[in-house]
């Protein structure tokens, strides 16, 4: 590697999708009359924190809410019911205190009473309830999230209940998350969400200065709940989804704050940049078709083991990473409770094994295995053709819109697919990844020894770590997936103009963990 990045790098989701737009403004980030004070050691409010994102939300409906990089821009307008600090505690917002019933299947939420959305109409339980509703009817990317809640009840102004299907390990996790995103009744019940959030949170939108597909303009919710999150008069996020846009950008003054890669960080860093890391994601193949819907081939476990053996991870990632990253061979992060030490040497590199495996499976004389692509992976996808090729699998990419990459992976257009996913808590990376409720078990793959060891999870709460070691190990040897490797995300920012604390399991901060520099 070429530049100086800390030990505990970081790890994302970042997709670097398509070519990006130039930055067209830059502001100051000097304190406002507002703020000033000549008190020391009061906080002083800044004046504008640019940030430039990935990508913009396909609707601001807070039922189309992503995660990852993607739940960054809600969070701008949206409180949730539950914050999610830095290091991953939960602690109250919206709600001030949560609790389960005895066997798991309620959870009773006490709500503040001095809340507003910015329209003016009041957040109580019966807001809570058309935000739930409106989540699951909205089918967005997120719908797993409330997959098991069954009803709300509302019992009164500040209390709501959560009705469950079943227990639900990560529900409050999920509440702070998209799930917990709470919008404006009034405004959710019109077409208009879609293009104008309408929420409780610390920044409102502003129209006029908002243009889709190049930037979004927030001001300070000067009425909100909670001043102490209110630490700039304006936000400003730059839509740059070309990487070379964005450290331009960062490197020239024009944002306080992006995510680049490690073939740029040497250049960011040299400009006098501070990184601001934590380890995220995985990236790799799902070998999604595995009852050989679309791929005959995929529904013998020795080709999806095959297909292990013949990639070549320690170089590509030093190829693609500059080494910036970590070789693995499971979807569950060192962090998730369900890591298991040895299976990172499941698979070493052997194409002959790979020939053998194929040949006993009847395609010895290969296959052709076709892939979606979109932009951000000209790098990769070049590596794994030539080390398919070198096994016999003739690898076809398909080109795909980015805003389409998620649902048609979901959909089940595709056999397999390349993607960067999330390493977090074992029951959010089993519903996203694994239970047949998972937004990317796109074909519902499931046998009733990997059902079990699921429904162990879900009831053994606090307990379930050993269950879900069980289900690392069970998609691991059943090749389910070929994960390359934990790549470094690397994200920096102006020291100089902000200060930015790491989200643990997250691509960038969240929009509390930014601070102007005190002058």
């Amino acid at each position: 590697m070429t530049f100086g990045i800390t030990p505990r790098r970081a790890a994302g989701v970042a997709l670097t999708l398509a070519a990006g737009l130039l930055l067209t403004a830059c502001a100051s980030a000097e304190p406002s009359p507002s703020g000033s004070t000549d008190e020391p050691g009061e906080f002083v409010r800044g004046e504008t924190l640019r940030l430039g994102i990935l990508q913009e939300p396909l609707s601001w409906d807070p039922s189309q809410a992503h995660v990852g990089h993607l739940l960054q821009p809600y969070q701008a307008v949206y409180d949730t019911l539950i914050m999610r600090e830095p290091d991953g505690t939960l602690s109250p917002m919206l709600a001030t205190e949560w609790s389960y019933n005895e066997d798991l299947t309620e959870l009773t939420l006490e709500l503040r009473d001095d809340v507003t959305f910015s329209d003016g109409e009041a957040f109580d339980a019966e807001a809570v309830k058309v935000n739930v509703e409106n989540f699951k009817a909205g089918n967005g990317r997120q719908a797993a999230q409330l997959a098991d809640v069954e009803a709300v009840e509302v019992v009164d102004a500040d209390t709501v209940v959560l009705e469950l299907t079943q227990p639900n390990p990560a529900l409050e996790y999920y509440l702070s998350q998209a799930a917990g995103l709470m919008g404006s009744p009034a405004a959710i019940a019109t077409e208009g969400i879609a293009t104008l959030p309408v929420g409780s949170g610390p920044y409102v939108m502003e129209a006029a200065g908002s243009v889709p597909g190049s930037q979004y303009v927030f001001t300070a919710n000067e009425s909100y709940w909670n001043p102490e999150l209110v630490k700039f008069n304006r936000v400003e996020m730059k839509v740059l989804v070309d990487v070379t846009a964005r450290v331009n950008a960062l490197v020239s003054g024009q944002i306080d704050a992006t995510i680049v890669d490690a073939r740029t960080a040497g250049q960011v860093e040299a400009a006098g940049k501070t990184l601001s890391a934590n380890q995220v994601d995985w990236t790799g193949l799902m070998l999604l078709d595995r009852d050989g819907t679309l791929a005959p081939a995929l529904a013998d476990v020795r080709v999806r083991q095959a297909i292990n053996y013949a990639l070549d991870r320690e170089t590509m990632l030093e190829q693609v990473q500059l080494g910036a990253g970590t070789v693995t061979h499971q979807v569950f992060g060192p962090e998730s409770g369900a890591y298991i030490d040895e299976l990172d040497e499941r698979y070493p590199y052997d194409p002959e094994k790979a020939r053998e495996l194929l040949d006993e499976a009847g395609y010895g004389d290969g296959f052709e295995l076709t892939i979606p692509t979109f932009p951000g992976l000209e790098s990769i996808v070049p590596l794994l053709t030539q080390q398919f090729a070198d096994v016999g699998i003739t690898l076809v990419a398909e080109s795909v819109p980015p805003q389409n990459i998620v649902a048609d992976i979901a959909g089940g257009k595709f056999p397999a697919a390349y993607f960067f996913l999330f390493q977090g808590e074992p029951w959010v990376a089993i519903n996203q990844l694994i239970s047949t409720e998972a937004t990317y078990n796109a074909f519902d793959s499931m046998t009733p020894e990997l059902q079990e060891l699921i429904d162990e999870v879900r009831i053994s709460g606090a307990e379930s770590d050993d269950a879900a070691k069980k289900i690392n190990e069970y998609v691991t040897e059943e090749a389910w997936f070929a994960p390359l490797y934990r790549l470094d995300q690397i994200y920096f920012y102006d020291p100089n103009t902000i200060t930015s604390v790491p989200q643990t399991q997250q691509a960038v901060p969240s929009i509390y963990n930014y601070s102007p520099v005190q002058k």
